[in-house]
């Protein structure tokens, strides 16, 4: 080459932007411009008639040598690695990604390639730290959008799998629509306001607000939008993360109920410190019967209450609560209003926890006008009794049968009245959402007391009605269907974990001309004695056979039975069988079913063996003889 040509050659080759490497076709470099030293961090002097080797990774030296003889025998100008990554090794043995393009020429007969170098290193570099982020807006739990502020609307461009998940809707409802579908026509809401004047302003908002999935199911979206803006002070963008916290809420307004519950009780309850015995908190009902404010009682203990007890004996009667040796105690003491008042009270004490403090809780009774009837029914019994010591001995077997209903009804209703009080108090101990189970566990303890206690006033009244004469039948058309259902339905709620209650098949068209009111009474307490007297996972069955003048029902299950020496007593009014003593009940529902049917034109009888089970067989007619 003439060193004219050359040196127009050499300004050439400087000019040009990318690094330019020329190599014969031995793969040996000639020549060089400074972009490529710059690239690969050599001098030009290092680099002539070095192989081409030396500028790649030694792991591709093979292949390349392969793919350039390939080059040479085609002769065509083509692009290197459009199928796969090329990289560049730099004196520094640092690896580079590159893009090269190969353009072959021949001067004198002799072969040479022309590489056009592009250190892509740091555009590699954007595009992985951009696809680590892309991963990450993915990856988030939360909700995230980008909405475009320059266009009409703000319409969605982006959104991720979590948002998508959240609400439900499809690609195509989200993207290029304005995020007001979350809201369906719920939109006369505050915050939304407040979003809107952000939006507007251009400025960052965080509201909580109601949003809707695809299915029309609510979630409380708690929103964060944050204003992109560019470098002349344009906002191009909003960023818009989502946080569902329906979960929040929910326990929020449980705790705000709970919080209404304590407040609005009629009973006293005092939260007070285990250690220091100071007031924490003291509802409404009590500062309104005590007389006291919240504040003045926060400045006291629970012995500011009482009269003549000191802090050691109190101390004593709550310290096998802080050892936690009882679950509760009860007691009945005297509290002392502000203005100097007495009163009897009853206490129920229990330990709690707040946070990480423990405290006391405490109900308090006021048993003023228990007291006072207790002391005019004692004083009736006495004189009821010495009138009874000179009647009669069927007057005295009513008196012993009055006394023995009397402390039936005692214990029947204290019991379950205990088990309501008691799972009323420990509500209120758990608050968290955690507590759910423990919540639920208590709530349907006193749903069970409710039922159980309903049942025996409806004996107790069925009993005083038949022993007075004052009960008048009712009879009407009604669907035999109907009445079972009702049953069934309430005696599901008294089950017991694995019971099942079989209902009887193809009884929809059969009608009766009965007391509805009786029949339905019969079947409740036959059920609900069969749920009761039998274990776990067993199964209540019902059978019901209908003739052209009487039905016959037969209700069979899988309990305890009823032991053979006791058999002959089950209908007498108070008898219980001596397997069932520790078990609750009042010993009338059978007497109360047997009564009813032969009112009604019916009849009972039952077979039963001892812890196989017991099987009821009623018979009434289709149609009562009026």
């Amino acid at each position: 080459m003439l060193k004219q040509d050359q040196e127009i050659f050499n300004i050439l080759l400087e000019s040009v932007s990318e690094g330019v490497i020329i190599v014969d076709n031995l793969r040996h470099i000639v020549d060089l411009n400074g972009t490529a030293e710059a690239i690969f961090g050599y001098k030009k002097s290092e680099l002539l008639q070095q192989e081409l080797d030396i500028l790649i990774p030694s792991n591709y030296h093979k292949k390349h040598a392969q793919h350039f003889k390939s080059f040479i025998k085609d002769g065509k100008k083509r692009s290197m690695g459009e199928a796969s990554d090329i990289y560049g090794l730099k004196k520094t043995g640092d690896i580079i990604d590159i893009e090269v393009e190969l353009n072959p020429f021949v001067i004198y007969d002799k072969t040479y390639v022309m590489a056009l170098v592009k250190d892509i290193s740091r555009v590699k570099e954007i595009e992985k730290n951009l696809m680590l982020k892309s991963s990450a807006l993915q990856s988030a739990s939360n909700g995230i959008i980008i909405t475009d502020a320059l266009k009409e609307d703000n319409p969605i461009i982006y959104f991720n799998a979590a948002f998508q998940k959240l609400t439900g809707f499809s690609s195509k409802e989200i993207l290029n629509n304005n995020c007001r579908f979350l809201q369906g026509t719920d939109r006369d809401q505050k915050p939304l306001l407040q979003l809107r004047q952000a939006i507007k302003k251009g400025e960052s908002c965080q509201i909580t607000i109601r949003n809707y999935k695809k299915d029309g199911a609510l979630f409380w979206n708690d929103l964060y939008i944050m204003p992109i803006i560019n470098n002349k002070g344009v906002v191009t963008h909003f960023i818009g993360i989502q946080n569902d916290v329906t979960e929040r809420k929910r326990a929020e307004a449980e705790r705000n109920h709970l919080a209404t519950i304590f407040h609005e009780s009629l009973n006293e309850i005092y939260v007070f410190d285990a250690h220091s015995l100071e007031f924490i908190n003291v509802n409404y009902g009590a500062q309104k019967n005590i007389g006291y404010t919240l504040n003045e009682l926060r400045q006291m203990t629970p012995l500011d209450l009482k009269i003549d007890e000191n802090e050691i004996a109190f101390r004593k009667t709550i310290e096998t609560l802080r050892n936690k040796n009882v679950e509760k105690i009860e007691l009945e003491t005297t509290h002392q209003r502000k203005d100097g008042s007495i009163y009897p009270v009853e206490v129920h004490l229990q330990l709690s926890n707040l946070g990480d403090k423990d405290v006391f809780v405490a109900i308090i009774l006021d048993i003023t006008e228990r007291k006072n009837y207790t002391t005019k029914l004692e004083k009736e019994v006495e004189e009821r009794t010495q009138q009874l010591e000179v009647a009669l001995t069927k007057e005295k077997e009513l008196n012993e049968l009055k006394t023995k209903f009397l402390s039936l009804v005692s214990h029947e209703f204290k019991t379950p009245l205990s088990g309501i009080l008691t799972s009323s108090v420990l509500l209120s101990k758990y608050q968290l959402t955690e507590h759910q189970e423990k919540r639920d566990k208590h709530i349907k303890t006193i749903s069970d007391k409710v039922h159980y206690l309903n049942n025996i006033l409806n004996d107790f009244l069925s009993l005083e009605k038949l022993e007075t004469g004052k009960l008048t039948y009712n009879f009407t058309h009604f669907k035999l269907s109907k009445v079972l259902d009702e049953v069934i339905y309430n005696a599901n709620m008294l089950l017991k974990k694995g019971q099942s209650i079989k209902y009887p098949n193809n009884i929809d068209d059969f009608s009766l001309y009965q007391d509805e009111k009786t029949v339905t009474l019969i079947l409740t307490n036959l059920i609900n004695n069969a749920i009761m007297y039998s274990p776990a996972h067993t199964c209540i069955s019902i059978a019901v056979t209908v003739h052209k003048a009487q039905t016959i029902i037969k209700i069979k299950d899988q309990g305890i039975g009823i032991p053979l020496k006791d058999q002959k007593s089950i209908f007498e009014r108070y008898f219980r069988a001596e397997n069932v003593i520790n078990t609750q009940g009042t010993g009338i529902g059978l007497n109360i079913v047997k009564n009813h049917l032969e009112n009604i034109g019916g009849t009972i009888n039952f077979e039963s063996e001892e812890n196989k089970g017991t099987t009821f067989t009623i018979t009434f007619p289709n149609t009562v003889k009026q």
